[in-house]
């Protein structure tokens, strides 16, 4: 008798909590692109600002050290958070969120010196197009894309060898090649990330700051697709001002 009423109880509460989550679930869903805009924006602003100052230019441009920490730094604080993520606040959280994407717009200053700004905003809004349709088919297909998550990966991690192979060559064929690969990347990333959150946030224990933080964490994923996507495109769509 009391095995049934405990297997009863399992099952309300499991119910009781599937309610929940599907009544949050599209207000956590919003929250992810909320917090993926904000970082866009602040980068963008940040980029913007140091793009157009003589003195950053010569400061971060100049010379790779600079750049070369940033870069550093936006590893270490993208490796904390993911890391971290269950032990820190959602307040603390969203603090290091904040600081990578004013950190990642000073090291993406240079598009603004070396781009005209036509063009910066064509290759945004393509991005966003490309971003948006992928990030829906990814939200919204009921075909598991955990397989082609693996090989997207094997392939980024070709990219990045081949992006260091090419700072010796400096090949423009085979930059191009490279970027046309990275555009098809990351394009199937936003998909894969865009479904790998969705089978996340359902699967929180509940709607509170666990769930918010399985978000928060998502919206930095997406965030990087698009930033990476962005450059990538920027390669082709862009006119350099020179």
């Amino acid at each position: 008798m009391n095995m049934n009423f405990d297997n009863f109880t399992n099952v309300t509460s499991r119910q009781e909590r599937d309610l929940e989550m599907s009544r949050a679930f599209p207000s956590l869903m919003r929250k992810v692109y909320v917090w993926m805009a904000m970082a866009l924006a602040i980068t963008g602003v940040v980029a913007y600002g140091a793009g157009n100052s003589p003195a950053l230019i010569q400061l971060l441009y100049m010379g790779r050290g600079p750049l070369l920490v940033a870069g550093l730094v936006e590893i270490g604080i993208v490796w904390y958070l993911s890391s971290r993520i269950q032990k820190l606040s959602l307040v603390a959280a969203t603090v290091w969120f904040i600081a990578f994407a004013a950190i990642n717009g000073f090291t993406l200053g240079w598009i603004f010196a070396a781009f005209s700004s036509a063009a910066i905003t064509k290759t945004f809004f393509v991005t966003a197009g490309t971003f948006g349709a992928m990030a829906l088919i990814g939200s919204t297909t009921k075909k598991d894309l955990t397989k082609m998550g693996g090989i997207l990966f094997m392939a980024l991690i070709g990219l990045i060898i081949a992006g260091l192979v090419n700072i010796f060559l400096k090949s423009t064929m085979f930059d191009l090649i490279v970027s046309g690969i990275g555009v098809l990347v990351f394009t199937g990333l936003t998909a894969w990330d865009a479904q790998k959150i969705k089978q996340n946030l359902l699967m929180a224990p509940d709607a509170g700051e666990g769930a918010q933080k399985v978000a928060l964490l998502g919206s930095l994923s997406l965030y990087l697709d698009f930033i990476n996507l962005f450059l990538y495109l920027l390669r082709f769509l862009g006119n350099n001002r020179n």
